[in-house]
């Protein structure tokens, strides 16, 4: 199945500035996110970036933040994964419940009109699929994206965009997620697939992101 730009959104994992030093592939990594990152505010895509415990971590990356542009909302977090903050953020509000009506005869109903039952929950809006990349890849990344799929939500790993302090580890991650059922593709992949045609607007800005 290929990915779409009018159902997916973009999600940059912890790319901070005393974290990429110490990963291995880092610097590939965050030109990778850095591209995914102009291409989606091209595209005028959704995008998110996650920090973890910024006071110590320090702040995502200054070059990948200006890509990212005033669209992109950032995310602070304590635990590993960042499933909770952004199904929060991506899940509207329900509508309150109607209050009973009042009225001087209310009580000369049956007890069973008395109070109106609640409204009935709207469906839930379906929920955008996820393009994730991020570091450290067996941590933070590999727990955001196992959350999520557990939660049903259609997961994207940009493997070319994601590092650990070791390979072996990214490796393992890489392996964990694709048997969990995470589609694993490349930065390529994803911004052809977002353009989906030479003729798209955009598509001679984002071939030249690649050059």
């Amino acid at each position: 199945m290929l990915m779409s730009n009018d159902s997916t959104h973009l999600v940059l994992v912890d790319y901070q500035t005393r974290l990429m030093p110490a990963l291995t592939g880092g610097a590939e990594a965050l030109r990778r996110a850095t591209q995914l990152a102009q291409a989606a505010q091209a595209l005028q895509l959704p995008l998110w970036v996650t920090e973890q415990v910024p006071d110590k971590l320090g702040a995502t990356e200054a070059a990948l933040l200006q890509a990212a542009g005033a669209q992109a909302r950032v995310l602070a977090k304590s635990r590993f994964s960042a499933a909770s903050a952004l199904l929060d953020a991506l899940t509207p509000p329900r509508p309150a419940a109607a209050p009973a009506r009042g009225g001087g005869n209310a009580r000369s109903l049956p007890r069973h009109l008395q109070q109106r039952a609640p409204a009935p929950a709207p469906e839930d809006a379906e929920l955008p699929a996820l393009v994730l990349a991020g570091c450290e890849t067996h941590v933070c990344l590999l727990q955001t994206a196992l959350e999520l799929l557990q939660d049903e939500i259609e997961v994207w790993v940009v493997t070319d965009a994601c590092a650990s302090r070791s390979e072996r580890d990214r490796d393992a991650a890489f392996d964990r997620l694709a048997g969990a059922g995470a589609d694993l593709v490349t930065t390529e992949m994803v911004l052809f697939e977002w353009l989906r045609d030479a003729n798209h607007p955009q598509f001679r800005l984002v071939q030249a992101l690649l050059k």
